[in-house]
């Protein structure tokens, strides 16, 4: 998908930032600004371009770079460099702040190139990458300071779930919920509202997944998309990665990896729950919350958007729902729930 069809536009449907942009590359002297090509999608206002380096520099910047469009008035390219320096102080991999326009909210970043883990992740090779990446996250979660970032409070949580009923139910399913239907949903959110409050509070990137972490010569992973951190649970990035909506493996894994961290964190000094069975549980209703909110997020981005190609992601978030629904009895009623609105017949599992 071409990211100039999302481009700003004017009265005559002229893409108006675009020449911004060029006119500000041109004052760099650094890279070949009519080389400037879409460098991926993204489910935000932000736009990439990857340009060609001009010679002179190529040994100092590379061959290409990567250029943000994010406009200050809708995105947040001031948090994103503040973040990138945690990150980079951290010791992970992140692209480097090449050049900067915040008021015309332009960067200029180093390419962490094309591949990202999404794209080859396989049975054979993912224990090892899922590996480097838990690795990641724990050194992100030992050395990255929270003062000053948003709080993943209460209203917070609340709003993205709001979500779920809204986009999904409301306009995706065309349902509306009876009384009796709205006090289930209200008394599974404060189930999950309660439980990450309870979590103990570290770092949150908030979408560390396979289509963020990037597959780098050296370094493993590369990592994008993290100008919305925040203060909040323990458990999110670690769900977000193993849970992921773009990709999924079968339980037993996602357990062994799952334990894998939780023995990693609690080596490390992190404050995970010390009993592996309620660090699980923290682990499943983080998931929860995160899933239902995507499923809100994925139909909002459909039809608000017209980026309906998020649809096609909506089964596989909604069987992490259901199965995590059926394990706990907290979270039962919206099995229930989803049975009533989809016409499906109960399924029987196990509660805990």
């Amino acid at each position: 998908m071409s990211l100039l069809s999302n481009s700003p536009s004017g009265a005559d449907g002229a893409d108006t930032r675009l020449p911004l942009l060029k006119d500000w590359l041109a004052t760099l002297d650094l890279v070949q600004v009519d080389s400037a090509r879409p460098a991926s999608s993204d489910a935000s206002f932000r736009r990439y371009f990857r340009v060609d380096v001009l010679p002179a520099s190529q040994a100092q910047h590379g061959a290409t770079l990567i250029v943000m469009d994010a406009p200050p008035e809708r995105e947040k390219p001031a948090a994103f460099v503040q973040v990138a320096e945690l990150l980079a102080d951290a010791g992970v991999t992140v692209p480097a702040i090449v050049a900067q326009n915040l008021e015309q909210g332009f960067l200029l970043l180093s390419d962490l190139g094309t591949t990202s883990y999404l794209q080859v992740l396989d049975h054979d090779n993912a224990s090892a990458m899922y590996a480097e990446a838990l690795g990641a996250l724990v050194k992100i979660q030992q050395n990255c300071p929270t003062e000053g970032l948003p709080e993943y409070d209460r209203p917070f949580f609340l709003r993205e779930l709001m979500l779920f009923p809204e986009w999904y139910i409301g306009k995706h399913l065309d349902a509306t919920l009876t009384p009796a239907q709205q006090a289930d949903l209200d008394k599974v959110f404060e189930a999950l509202m309660a439980n990450a409050l309870s979590q103990q509070q570290v770092f949150v990137h908030r979408d560390y997944h396979s289509r963020n972490l990037m597959w780098v010569d050296a370094g493993n992973p590369g990592i994008l998309d993290f100008q919305d951190a925040v203060r909040g649970p323990i458990t999110y990035d670690v769900v977000s990665l193993l849970r992921d909506a773009y990709v999924q493996w079968d339980e037993e894994m996602v357990l062994d990896w799952a334990i894998r961290y939780w023995q990693h964190a609690k080596s490390a000094g992190l404050p995970v729950n010390k009993d592996i069975d309620s660090f699980y549980k923290d682990f499943e209703y983080m998931g929860m919350q995160r899933h239902l909110k995507i499923l809100g997020l994925f139909c909002r981005l459909s039809y608000r958007d017209g980026k309906t190609y998020f649809l096609d992601d909506l089964p596989m978030v909604l069987d992490y729902v259901r199965k995590t629904a059926n394990r706990y009895k907290d979270l039962k009623p919206l099995v229930r729930l989803l049975d009533a609105l989809e016409n499906k017949a109960p399924q029987v599992g196990y509660t805990f």
